[in-house]
């Protein structure tokens, strides 16, 4: 059997209610050269039947002990056969016409990663249209500040505007020179792109003004666990992959800025607790300095 042009990938998990849409979006892609891998991670519910209702030849389906969402994603990289590599969440849906526009761009520019803009939705479906929306609010800002920098990996460091997994479209060369996803619960992603930049310099593309995936939000993907957990693992990230772009002789120097304001925040929480609202003047000064500094430092750096 002739391998497919488009291998998509969907880490599957107790997504009853929503898993239908997300292999309806694939299989019904206007590129209809693909193969669909759907991978159940444990799933308790109907996530499994509602997959196997489907006769359609190109869908795979696995089911596997609960191995969480990196483990599923990288099984099912084992198993991609396609030139192109696609993730798609099993509660996100794809523009039907997504993996199409993404090969024409590949076409166009050569790019090894392609990703693009994204539409909030709910469970319902309906798009989270308000600009004041705090979603919105927080990606309009990181995408602000990408067009402001005008570079990807920069404006990684300031928040990640790719959003989700589900957005990374890929040559399979480029995902078996970069590897598999780290062992990160809620930032695999996060730092796959980070890696996928380093691998790739200057062959990472990102479609801003294409909106093409719908990225749903709902209680299990907003406050929890995540909160504080995906907050320290961003810490983190930001800080390794700040440091990787740093010649190796000033590291020392950034490591020790970047961790003191880390510790200022800490300290500065601590003083809030204390005083009162007029008594934190003498940490806020010093921190924002600090980071002033460093900010300046680092764009004579890497002018």
């Amino acid at each position: 059997m002739s391998a497919p042009l488009v291998s998509v990938i969907i880490p599957a998990y107790n997504h009853e209610r929503f898993v239908g849409a997300a292999v309806e979006s694939v299989l019904g892609q206007s590129c209809a050269d693909l193969e669909l891998i759907v991978i159940d991670d444990g799933s308790r519910d109907r996530t499994g039947e509602v997959v196997q209702s489907y006769t359609d030849p190109r869908l795979s389906y696995y089911h596997q002990e609960n191995q969480d969402a990196y483990n599923t994603i990288n099984r099912g990289l084992g198993l991609a056969r396609g030139e192109y590599t696609a993730i798609l969440n099993s509660d996100d849906v794809y523009a039907l016409n997504r993996l199409q526009r993404l090969v024409e761009c590949r076409d166009e520019t050569g790019a090894e990663c392609l990703f693009t803009d994204v539409i909030p939705i709910s469970d319902e479906g309906e798009e989270f249209a308000d600009p004041a929306f705090g979603w919105n609010l927080w990606h309009r800002k990181n995408r602000a500040f990408y067009r402001e920098c005008g570079d990807l990996y920069t404006a990684f460091l300031k928040g990640n505007f790719m959003v989700t997994t589900s957005n990374l479209f890929m040559t399979t060369r480029a995902v078996r020179a970069v590897g598999k996803f780290c062992s990160l619960r809620y930032l695999h992603d996060y730092d796959y792109i980070f890696r996928m930049m380093l691998a790739n310099p200057g062959r990472v593309h990102y479609l801003e003004d294409e909106k093409l995936l719908y990225y749903r939000i709902h209680a299990g993907n907003t406050l929890g666990e995540a909160a504080i957990a995906g907050r320290l693992q961003d810490q983190e990230l930001i800080r390794r992959y700040l440091l990787e772009v740093i010649p190796a002789a000033q590291r020392g120097y950034v490591a020790a800025g970047a961790d003191r304001l880390v510790e200022l925040e800490r300290e500065l929480q601590a003083v809030r607790a204390a005083l009162q609202p007029n008594g934190e003047q003498g940490v806020r000064p010093a921190a924002r300095q600090l980071a002033r500094s460093l900010k300046t430092w680092l764009r004579k750096r890497l002018a």
